[in-house]
């Protein structure tokens, strides 16, 4: 039979020791996020934690306030695939783009039916009689005031990779995927284009064009391409052709843009922090055209 008078939980016995006690009333716990944070600095200079496992645990705390809508790529910076394309322009943006999943929209980029994946492409080179429409994945969609803690446990949940955000009218305002979710924790994760400086900075690509890092010195590629590349303001110089190519463009150059300089096309790849990491580079036969 149980007990008709339960023990209330200030009655339970108290296992703190005494010690435990005198530090909790010296030294109460943080009120607040801020404080939190402040306490893991504390921690950190008191050599307990490490610097890396301060920042992670800083960005699981600032994540906690943060919303789907803070951290996605916006819409006009979407790489889509239209279902309607033949297929070697839809294979070639594919490559171009260099993600590993797209979403697919038809006749209006609001419009998205679902998610393709690059390689499931293959499956269409080995029967070409499949439709494009039997390979697409369905699209998860996901409301800018969306938490991150929320999403990334749906992410681990369902197993998906990248979300639609949608604003409060519907619309499509952007992309989230795990990685810029991951990312509010562990900072930038490295990814397919990110090779490290002693492994190369040019590399020839199938269709006969190159991959130039963007800290590539301008030298190096001078003398990989036979050209001579000059700022159009004598009084600049610069190191690096992403930096030379910034200052052409007069801003910071985004996923996709073009610009042609010394006879080349500088195609942007990826970039990171502002900075262009990867760029396509081509030669143009007929500067004119």
């Amino acid at each position: 039979m149980s007990d008709p008078h339960p023990a209330r939980p200030h009655d339970r016995e108290d296992k703190r020791t005494f010690l435990q006690k005198i530090a909790e009333f010296i030294h109460p716990g943080p009120d607040s996020a801020d404080e939190l944070i402040e306490t893991l600095a504390e921690a950190q200079e008191n050599n307990i934690i490490g610097a890396e496992s301060r920042a992670m645990l800083e960005g699981v705390i600032r994540m906690a306030d943060m919303t789907a809508g803070d951290v996605m790529v916006p819409a006009t910076r979407m790489d889509l695939v239209n279902i309607d394309e033949p297929y070697d322009a839809l294979l070639h943006g594919v490559i171009d783009a260099g993600h590993s999943r797209f979403p697919v929209y038809q006749s209006e980029r609001e419009n998205i039916i679902g998610i393709l994946l690059a390689k499931d492409l293959l499956k269409l080179q080995r029967a070409p009689e499949l439709n494009i429409r039997a390979l697409l994945r369905p699209a998860v969609f996901v409301p800018e005031t969306k938490g991150l803690n929320d999403l990334l446990r749906e992410f681990q949940g369902n197993r998906n990779h990248q979300a639609i955000v949608i604003d409060e009218f519907g619309r499509v305002a952007g992309l989230i995927t795990i990685e810029d979710v991951l990312e509010q924790i562990v900072g930038e994760i490295e990814d397919e284009f990110d090779i490290a400086e002693d492994e190369g900075d040019i590399f020839g690509l199938a269709d006969r064009t190159y991959r130039v890092s963007g800290d590539t010195t301008i030298e190096r590629v001078e003398d990989a391409f036979g050209v001579k590349l000059l700022s159009t303001d004598p009084d600049d110089e610069f190191d690096t052709i992403g930096g030379l190519i910034a200052h052409e463009m007069g801003h910071v150059p985004k996923r996709g843009e073009r610009h042609r300089l010394a006879g080349l096309q500088f195609v942007v790849l990826h970039t990171k922090g502002g900075a262009v990491k990867w760029f396509k580079v081509s030669p143009v036969a007929d500067e004119s055209a």
